[in-house]
């Protein structure tokens, strides 16, 4: 992570492109920079206490959530239909086992967070367009579109012209329809990243502008926007942001209509002249960056906090504080993380094995210790929470 001078002109890192049939197209970091950077300043100082925090503890559950979570965020912006739980279940299926298209889809896009977590990791890389066209062959794999043409560029004939957007969302757009237009104009992005590399603006605006720009310039038939948020999320993981770049997608499907509709406001602002045209893009995922990074860093706590109390009533078992039912039912909770209603748990196969040839009262003293030692609390709705979630309505 680099830092730039908030007082420095930043227009002569502009970059005018003169297409045939498009006209002039133009790149600009297109912000007020002391105003961005008292943002960036904050998202950089919510990482520095993220990363302080004892990442390794949890790296693993941490890192299978967020890609569960990103994949599921980035394919329902885009129109997939698969739960969150539905995801997690596609993801975990060898490769051929995946028949469903919509399993597919997502199946695609943790190939492409996978191949941007090496590149991202590779000393001295650089965005490349031999990487887009990977990234969008993955995205694309055997996925239905009636011009599904993985890791080729756009290029329509005359009696076809591709829109973008629509008028819900602050218009509908025309980008470059010539393909040697297009394939300029993505390398001239690529190329205009790597002068605002070697000008050491930082990656939190980089990666954004970049995402911008090639939504701008619409490079693919299909996936666009699964393919520009890889984009972004890369340039971030290679200036050292963790896990946030991925999970960014979901602050992006929780914003769905600003998301869309900041990409149109831009683009009118450039068309209109008017100065600062991308800072409200640009201030939109800074926010986004920060709101994930907190949202990340509760979240490691509150795994420290489990991990904590896992040990905790594994050490009570040992001490034979506690017994090997009620240290089930712990476990159990636990393992949910949430609490469950008592009723619920009471029907459940592992709780009936439990006490099959027990009566009432040991199930009635079982729950009793375990409140009484403060592992498990019994809500006003007669809901059993894992000890570490102290509810507001404890039954009394």
């Amino acid at each position: 992570m680099s830092s730039f001078s908030l007082s420095q002109d930043l227009a002569h890192l502009s970059h005018r492109v003169d297409t045939d049939r498009f006209g002039p197209f133009v790149f600009e970091i297109g912000i007020e920079a002391a105003q961005a950077g008292l943002t960036l300043q904050r998202v950089e100082d919510a990482h520095e206490r993220f990363v302080a925090s004892p990442l390794a503890q949890v790296a693993n559950q941490l890192e299978r959530e967020v890609v569960v979570s990103s994949v599921f965020g980035t394919n329902t912006i885009e129109g997939g239909t698969l739960s969150e739980d539905e995801t997690a279940s596609a993801l975990a299926l060898d490769p051929a086992q995946v028949k469903e298209i919509e399993q597919r889809r997502a199946v695609n896009i943790k190939a492409a967070y996978d191949l941007s977590r090496r590149v991202a990791a590779t000393a001295g890389w650089v965005l490349n367009q031999a990487f887009i066209l990977e990234l969008h062959r993955l995205i694309c794999h055997e996925v239905p579109h009636p011009d599904n043409r993985p890791g080729q560029i756009r290029d329509n004939p005359k009696n076809r012209i591709t829109y973008v957007g629509s008028e819900a969302h602050g218009g509908r757009y025309k980008p470059p329809q010539f393909g040697d237009d297009v394939r300029r104009l993505l390398g001239a992005l690529i190329d205009w990243h790597g002068a605002l590399q070697q000008a050491k603006i930082p990656a939190l605006i980089r990666a954004p502008l970049v995402h911008l720009y090639f939504e701008r310039i619409h490079p693919f038939w299909d996936g666009n926007g699964r393919v520009g948020r890889v984009i972004e999320a890369t340039l971030l993981q290679a200036a050292g942001y963790r896990y946030a770049p991925f999970a960014l997608a979901r602050y992006y499907l929780a914003h769905i209509d600003d998301y869309f509709t900041l990409f149109n406001t831009c683009r009118k602002q450039t068309e209109k002249k008017r100065p600062a045209p991308n800072q409200i893009f640009i201030e939109f995922h800074l926010e986004g960056m920060r709101q994930t990074i907190n949202t990340l860093h509760d979240r490691v706590n509150h795994l420290i906090t489990m991990l904590l109390f896992e040990s905790n009533i594994r050490r009570a078992l040992d001490e034979k504080s506690i017994n090997a039912r009620q240290y089930t039912i712990v476990s159990q909770l636990l393992e949910k993380g949430r609490p469950l209603p008592l009723a619920e748990i009471r029907q459940t196969p592992w709780y009936i094995s439990l006490y099959l040839k027990l009566n009432d009262k040991t199930k009635q003293r079982d729950l009793k210790g375990l409140r009484e030692r403060g592992l498990v609390f019994l809500d006003t709705e007669n809901r059993l929470w894992p000890g570490f979630i102290r509810p507001n309505n404890i039954e009394p």
